[in-house]
């Protein structure tokens, strides 16, 4: 007889249905596990044999075989323990044959029994409702798990032991509460920034439409302190945002406790990073840093300093909000709708066109350095700024700085607009303007006589392509909706074409 357990294989945050076959037979003793399994699948059999003998039960002394169906879908990771030892347990009459019926199982074995947690618990229970199943995971993972869905059974054993328990009456597990991390931490707050009022409108602007941002400046302008502030500007994660970002975490094993969290992500790599590391890849194509700042921000500091591989690998995402993973086995595309933020000296003094300063390299000191970074690339960012030095008059004496949370409610306003907006025209996949393109983003964003006059003229004085005129339609938009107005007027075109001088300065360079 073959006693079958339903677990799950991830294919980028989606978990596709598995079959765990295992049967007991006569023969020889012996323990095979078939299913084109992957090393940590195949080291299985021997924690599942010592967590059984902790737990009391020892292995027949027949031929044992276990099938992971279908054989020629992958199978990665440590998630195959629980399942495996189950189905075991079953086909010796430690469990109810019918016990497992109705339920994914996912789980990692220690040698003593207990179930340690294991990554991509969140997809799989998704992957389980949605075929009719309750889902069986360890006991940390179960407030992950319980998001799923109120009324999915969850089951979160500490140990086999204690499901053991459960299923035999003596001790009956309660369904995990879903937890949310409290967000008890403070954030950085504008208001602490002195001076730089023109980067924080630029700041302001970027929060409002989702729109990329260059800053370029000397050390110590405040580039990387603003940049670590545009979280404090954004609106907290829609519920349907907060599932996918909760996704990706959860099979990149990114969640900690089992707890969500409505904050947007904020990742901040360091430009030694790898292309793999930055777009997703590896043995087992885990995502990216473009996937764990999914409908949040990837900070990227010290701009050039990173391989320019690196970058222009960014170039598809950046378009698409996709990383796509091609392997000669398997595709897997993970979401990568991230707001890009970057800060770059503009040579590498670092104090090129300062006032007073002279670089002994001259000239080619800020083109060999700026030209690491390629046209296309900079086309791709929709806000470009020179970020100049603090004058000791804004440090001495500081004017009145703005909060955080008065920037935050502009934000979310113009941000209601845009959606407001989407829905009207039919377009409920929609959320911001930088997403806007085509017929839509010309709907939206028709200037008047005045600015169309006004983009016409510099869209040939400035050479725009088709994507820098767009994204300039994008920014004005956003202006426009942050002061309140139906229509893009040439006084929102002439700050948004503001914004391309400096991109149009590093692309000469570059």
């Amino acid at each position: 007889m073959v006693q079958r357990v339903a677990t799950v294989a991830f294919e980028g945050v989606e978990a596709r249905p598995v079959d765990v076959q295992v049967q007991v037979s006569p023969g020889l003793p012996a323990f095979n596990l078939v299913g084109l399994a992957d090393k940590a699948v195949t080291e299985a059999k021997e924690r599942v044999r010592a967590a059984l003998i902790a737990s009391g039960l020892a292995l027949p002394a027949r031929r044992i075989t276990v099938n992971l169906a279908p054989a020629d879908l992958p199978k990665e990771g440590s998630h195959y323990d629980l399942p495996i030892a189950l189905g075991l347990m079953a086909a010796i009459g430690a469990l109810p044959a019918d016990a497992l019926d109705g339920f994914t199982v996912v789980g990692e074995l220690a040698l003593d029994g207990r179930i340690a947690p294991v990554a991509g618990v969140l997809p799989a229970a998704i992957g389980a409702n949605a075929r009719g199943h309750g889902l069986i995971c360890p006991a940390a993972c179960g407030p992950e798990a319980a998001w799923a869905s109120p009324d999915m059974p969850v089951l979160a054993p500490l140990s086999l032991i204690q499901l053991v328990n459960h299923f035999a009456g003596r001790q009956m597990l309660s369904r995990p509460e879903p937890r949310l991390e409290p967000g008890t931490s403070v954030l950085p707050d504008l208001a602490e920034v002195k001076g730089q009022e023109v980067a924080k409108r630029a700041l302001e602007i970027a929060a409002a439409g989702r729109h990329n941002l260059l800053l370029s400046g000397p050390p110590g302008a405040g580039k990387s302190m603003l940049a670590q502030r545009l979280p404090s500007i954004l609106p907290p994660l829609t519920p349907g945002e907060l599932l996918e970002v909760s996704m990706i975490a959860s099979v990149a094993g990114a969640l900690q406790g089992g707890a969500l969290t409505s904050r947007r992500p904020f990742r901040a790599p360091h430009h030694s990073a790898s292309m793999a590391a930055m777009v997703g890849g590896g043995m087992r194509a885990r995502p990216g840093e473009v996937s764990l700042a999914h409908n949040g921000v990837l900070f990227l500091d010290e701009l050039p300093e990173f391989a320019p591989a690196v970058l222009d690998s960014l170039r598809q995402p950046l378009e698409t909000g996709e990383a796509v993973i091609a392997r000669a086995n398997h595709r897997i595309s993970y979401p990568a709708r991230f707001q890009l933020v970057a800060a770059m000296n503009p040579c590498r003094c670092g104090r090129a066109g300062e006032p007073g300063h002279s670089c002994a390299r001259g000239p080619r000191c800020a083109a060999e350095y700026q030209g690491r970074l390629s046209g296309p690339f900079l086309d791709r960012v929709d806000l470009h700024l020179d970020v100049p030095s603090v004058s000791a008059v804004d440090l001495v004496r500081p004017g009145p700085t703005e909060p955080s949370a008065a920037v935050a409610a502009r934000v979310a306003e113009a941000r209601a607009l845009q959606r407001e907006r989407f829905l009207a025209l039919g377009r409920p996949d929609l959320f911001t303007n930088a997403e806007a393109s085509g017929p839509i983003l010309e709907e939206i964003a028709a200037p008047d006589a005045a600015g169309t006059a006004l983009l016409t003229e510099a869209a040939r004085i400035m050479r725009l392509s088709a994507r820098g005129y767009h994204r300039v339609m994008r920014v004005a938009r956003t202006l426009a909706d942050l002061s309140g107005a139906e229509t893009v007027s040439r006084g929102h075109l002439a700050e948004a074409l503001a914004y391309r001088t400096a991109a149009d300065r590093t692309a000469a360079a570059a």
